[in-house]
């Protein structure tokens, strides 16, 4: 941290004599010239501040660069994809447990929820959220024999339909009107969230009067895998086609639906696109440290390191096939020092090529040479940048205890300077006064004498 000090300003000096004047000129002199040597190592520390802040920009803009190493490392490996020919009958995801390869499904029927809704009121339901299809406060959910019991906030329609919802009872409650925008009849719709002939009921309090009546039955969805002519049944439209793949039913389809599981690299893409923008940060962060015009760390030996390790970032080459070099990849350098990623230089790679190539962070290649080279110079305790923060914070420190002891110095020399002066000048000041005095007794014994 900076010393908040500055040059020490001399004290006014308040003396009777005429030579006064000259006395301050003495002592501010005095000061002045005692203060150079602090002054100097006041402009030191504002040196070693400036050069520390350009620093923490060069850690921050090398930070971004390790996290963007980091990034395509995670994405070297590409992500498994699954894709569908129709999407219309069924989509698909893959985790990272699945398998590549080829699979098929023919769906033959979608299936559908059971769904049963309420009688008309009596009078009928023209405001749900003040009236409801029982006065009770507790309400009984009935399905495939599983009681769940509802007990509403309020006493209206809507508040029922919610605390159905609420209650996780395998079943979705809503309201709709089956009469005209004038004369409206709201009734209560509970449909069952699987796909099968669900058994749902719903009575109010202690009564067994079922409240609900079944409009349509539902039934299981069925399909058929990799041309078998086993048809299988499911109740729920997400089927687990083979570990780590999952196919939703969206529709019927007339012949198999084939789904492809395959390794997607738009993720590297992505991340090597990344890359290329932070090594241009970190680059003209470390140029705008260079030249006549250079930042606070023009011609300190941490930017020719860093120049160097971003150059040898730049040029790596390594192993054999389509990809030996950054160039390869699509990853290129102009003249000035920018790089740039080319998607469609890229697109064209054989991917065990570009893995050869990109290795890992701890199992060679492009990437663990970049990643020992980023730690070697960002690593917060380790690290060029940090080491030479620490020592101009190291500099910075003595330096200020210097400045410190200095103003105690000159603050006693001031002090008995000033002392001095003034017993002098006191004494000037008497012996002016004495002159003055005899001055005039003369001129009074000796009035027509001149001087």
């Amino acid at each position: 941290m900076a010393s908040s000090s500055s040059a020490i300003t001399a004290p006014t000096f308040n003396g009777s004599s005429t030579f006064s004047s000259s006395f301050q000129q003495v002592l501010t002199r005095a000061v002045d010239t005692a203060s150079l040597p602090m002054q100097q190592t006041q402009n030191d520390v504002t040196t070693a501040t400036s050069q520390q802040t350009a620093l923490t920009q060069l850690g921050s803009d090398f930070d971004s660069l390790s996290t963007a190493v980091q990034a395509v490392d995670s994405a070297s490996g590409g992500s498994l994809s699954a894709t569908v020919s129709d999407s219309s009958s069924v989509s698909a995801s893959a985790s990272s447990s699945a398998l590549p390869g080829t699979y098929s499904i023919q769906v033959d029927t979608t299936g559908s929820y059971t769904t049963t809704m309420s009688a008309a009121g009596s009078p009928a339901i023209t405001d749900p959220t003040t009236q409801s299809i029982s006065s009770a406060s507790s309400f009984t959910l009935t399905i495939n024999g599983t009681q769940t019991t509802i007990t509403p906030t309020d006493g209206s329609l809507e508040g029922l339909a919610n605390a159905i919802n609420a209650a996780s009872a395998d079943a979705q409650a809503t309201i709709v009107n089956l009469g005209s925008n004038s004369s409206p009849d709201y009734r209560l719709v509970v449909t069952g969230t699987s796909l099968n002939d669900d058994d749902i009921q719903l009575t109010a309090g202690t009564s067994t009067t079922p409240l609900l009546s079944t409009i349509s039955e539902g039934s299981a969805a069925t399909y058929q895998v990799n041309g078998s002519s086993t048809v299988l049944q499911t109740t729920s439209p997400q089927v687990t086609l083979a570990p780590g793949l999952t196919v939703t039913i969206l529709g019927t389809s007339t012949a198999p639906d084939t789904v492809t599981v395959a390794a997607d690299y738009s993720s590297l893409q992505t991340a090597l696109t990344n890359f290329a923008t932070a090594y241009n940060t970190a680059f003209s962060a470390v140029e705008q440290q260079v030249g006549q015009n250079g930042g606070a760390l023009t011609g300190e030996s941490i930017v020719y390191e860093l120049q160097d390790m971003l150059e040898g970032l730049a040029a790596y080459s390594s192993g054999s096939g389509s990809v030996s070099s950054l160039a390869d990849l699509g990853l290129t350098v102009d003249d000035t020092g920018q790089m740039s990623f080319d998607a469609s230089t890229f697109s064209g790679l054989n991917q065990s090529d570009i893995s050869q190539f990109l290795g890992s962070a701890t199992s060679g290649g492009f990437l663990q040479s970049a990643t020992n080279a980023l730690t070697s110079a960002d690593d917060p305790t380790t690290g060029d940048i940090e080491t030479d923060y620490s020592g101009l914070q190291s500099q910075i420190n003595a330096d200020n205890q210097t400045i410190s002891n200095d103003q105690a110095s000159i603050t006693l020399m001031e002090t008995n300077l000033q002392s001095e002066l003034t017993q002098a000048d006191a004494a000037i000041a008497t012996l002016q006064s004495q002159k003055t005095y005899y001055a005039d007794l003369f001129q009074a014994e000796y009035p027509s004498t001149s001087s």
